[in-house]
């Protein structure tokens, strides 16, 4: 069908006098159209270079794997580079500190139990030095503690195993996707009571002192202040902030939420910057 559709669009391009090219690698598809247009008379050229996104995208990403059990190792390696992702193992937390301070990964999945240095201490001290590659955690137990502590350590998602191959891809393509989009924050600051962030800088005042913020809650709070007094439902931030088209956990929208109320609020029961509205989601609005 695809080869048919070619023919078919070479035949037209030529017809009208234009050209049809494609090029196929092995993970890497490109379509080049070059279309005459006819206005007052005089033709001109329109050049139209379509990529194949879908398997391009992955060209050149490169994800690093922190997992004691081969057979998960394999799984995880299998279906990654199935969908063109270059991929490097390490069998325990203590390697895997080493490769992340010797090489530039795209995004790491985290197992949550490893051997000599665990996944969450694995997670903390990758940020404390400031490295801020994407991290996907692992865990086999469907604790909420664990996943919490994960995301306040700084990870940007977590899968429970076992897991399905499908659902582990997703989730590290919309966390890319988040990631590559390259929102780009106007030169401004944001202000709501005594909270002040400067989103280009990456930084957060509350009452005049540092405000130490994962990425996560960084850009859920960036988000919330930009919609000031909107009512936004989970599924509308887990799409806008962790960049998911398809449904996900909102529960980790709640744990961040949860996160950030606990460095402003003064009482977190009686929240006044971020109020729940219940069934429908969140709303920040100026402290009362």
């Amino acid at each position: 069908m695809i080869a048919l559709d070619m023919i078919v669009q070479n035949e037209i391009c030529t017809d009208i006098g234009g050209q049809f090219s494609y090029t196929d690698c092995k993970f890497y598809i490109n379509f080049s159209i070059n279309l005459p247009i006819y206005r007052n008379n005089i033709v001109k050229y329109m050049y139209i270079d379509i990529l194949d996104k879908k398997r391009g995208s992955a060209v050149d990403r490169s994800i690093l794997i922190i997992e004691d059990e081969p057979a998960i190792v394999t799984l995880i390696k299998f279906n990654l580079e199935k969908e063109g992702y270059k991929t490097d193992v390490a069998y325990d937390g203590e390697e895997g500190i080493e490769k992340l301070g010797e090489n530039t990964y795209d995004l790491v999945v985290l197992d949550l139990m490893l051997p000599k240095v665990n996944g969450i201490d694995v997670c903390k001290r990758v940020r404390q030095e400031e490295n801020f590659t994407p991290i996907l955690m692992l865990t086999a137990k469907d604790n909420e503690y664990d996943k919490v502590h994960g995301l306040e350590m700084g990870a940007d998602d977590y899968l429970t195993k076992p897991f399905s191959p499908k659902e582990l891809v997703a989730r590290i393509q919309a966390i890319l996707r988040r990631t590559e989009r390259h929102q780009v924050y106007e030169d401004e600051t944001l202000k709501v009571g005594d909270l002040v962030i400067a989103p280009k800088k990456f930084e957060a005042d509350f009452k005049g002192e540092y405000l130490e913020l994962t990425r996560k809650e960084f850009e859920l709070l960036v988000y919330l202040i930009q919609h000031k007094g909107q009512i936004l439902s989970r599924e509308q931030l887990l799409s806008a902030v962790w960049g998911y088209d398809f449904v996900g956990d909102t529960r980790i929208v709640d744990v961040q939420v949860s996160n950030i109320r606990e460095k402003i609020e003064e009482d977190t029961r009686k929240p006044r910057y971020i109020k729940t509205v219940r069934g429908f989601g969140y709303k920040l609005e100026e402290p009362k």
